[in-house]
């Protein structure tokens, strides 16, 4: 058997208190994010790409081309909780935290939505943003054939 679909899960507390009870769960950024402009950013990111201004290993000899089915980005009406989900045929090395800290930067207003093309053809780590902590990520679900 092989994986041919993953899912992950990012969460992001936004408020200025953090919940004790998933501070291992979940990324306490306590800052408001702007999710419209993060999805926006999210749907950019889509597709089939060569992903390497997202690949946390500077040697990857592999190719580091990969499918992104979709990115979800949703915070419930009163929540301080913003979940983001990421669905693809394979990940890089941190990728998805990589993208996470991206997308919270866009969120941030740090860094356009409508940039992303242009950080994808850069095929540099430099052009992405920093690499999420690693305490909001879970592997939510793994395919097989």
């Amino acid at each position: 058997m092989s994986a041919v679909k993953k899912i992950y899960t990012y969460q992001i507390e936004t408020g200025a208190k953090r919940n004790v009870f998933s501070r291992r769960t979940c990324y306490g950024l306590g800052q408001p994010l702007n999710v419209k402009a993060m999805q926006k950013a999210a749907d950019l990111l889509c597709g089939t790409h060569d992903y390497k201004s997202f690949c946390g290993n500077k040697k990857m000899k592999k190719s580091t081309v990969r499918t992104i089915y979709r990115i979800d980005v949703k915070q419930d009406a009163g929540s301080s909780l913003v979940k983001l989900e990421f669905e693809g045929n394979g990940f890089l090395q941190n990728m998805v935290r990589i993208l996470t800290g991206t997308l919270i930067e866009v969120g941030l207003g740090k860094r356009d939505a409508g940039t992303m093309p242009e950080v994808l053809a850069a095929l540099d780590r430099q052009a992405s943003g920093y690499t999420a902590p690693a305490e909001g990520l879970c592997l939510k679900k793994v395919f097989y054939e």
